[in-house]
């Protein structure tokens, strides 16, 4: 089969002398524009890509799943029933405790282990975020099932929460709401209050 070639440009036509003495008419009047001092400004430049950050919260939340639970997982905060950070008024944790925010979205963790749980609440959580979610129960279990009876991921959880930069206050909830077993919890809104 011999090779294709693209047909041939057809040839120049030669201009028509009155079609270009009606264009020149038609233009006669026409004049340049003239310059003008607008600035053009270039598009903006993509934000920096924190990747480092990204990188040790990824080994955080390894080490967080896989490495030996810490004494500090376990003792301490078993104890507390409730949990504001630091700068919030003291008003915004007794509404939380007197159900003056509505539950917005739950989790179950019956039945998970430590590392299942861990990863359900981080989940959870961006879930919640993004969705605009801000008061949560999180159902953690009373511990009945846990060698010694002992709630390890009631401990555990609390713990989690304190160290999320997202989370604004947390209380135990009311015993028709799971009591021990079950937690409230406020989010920071879109404007980090």
């Amino acid at each position: 089969m011999p090779p294709r070639h693209p047909p041939a440009p057809p040839p120049h036509a030669p201009e028509d002398p009155d079609d270009l003495a009606a264009f020149r008419a038609a233009v006669a009047d026409a004049r340049p524009l003239r310059q003008s001092n607008r600035f053009v400004h270039e598009a903006a430049k993509p934000r920096p890509h924190p990747r480092q950050r990204e990188i040790d919260e990824a080994a955080a939340i390894v080490e967080s799943l896989h490495g030996p639970l810490a004494i500090d997982d376990l003792l301490g905060l078993d104890d507390a029933d409730s949990f504001a950070r630091a700068g919030l008024p003291r008003t915004v944790l007794r509404d939380l405790r007197r159900g003056r925010w509505s539950i917005q979205k739950h989790v179950d963790l019956h039945g998970m282990n430590r590392h299942e749980a861990h990863a359900a609440v981080s989940v959870f959580l961006a879930e919640a975020l993004a969705e605009g979610k801000r008061c949560l129960r999180i159902v953690h279990g009373r511990g009945h099932g846990s060698p010694g009876r002992t709630g390890i991921l009631r401990q555990l959880v609390k713990a989690w929460l304190t160290r999320s930069k997202d989370v604004l206050a947390f209380c135990h909830a009311p015993p028709r709401d799971g009591g021990e077993g079950a937690l409230w919890v406020l989010l920071r809104g879109p404007s980090g209050r």
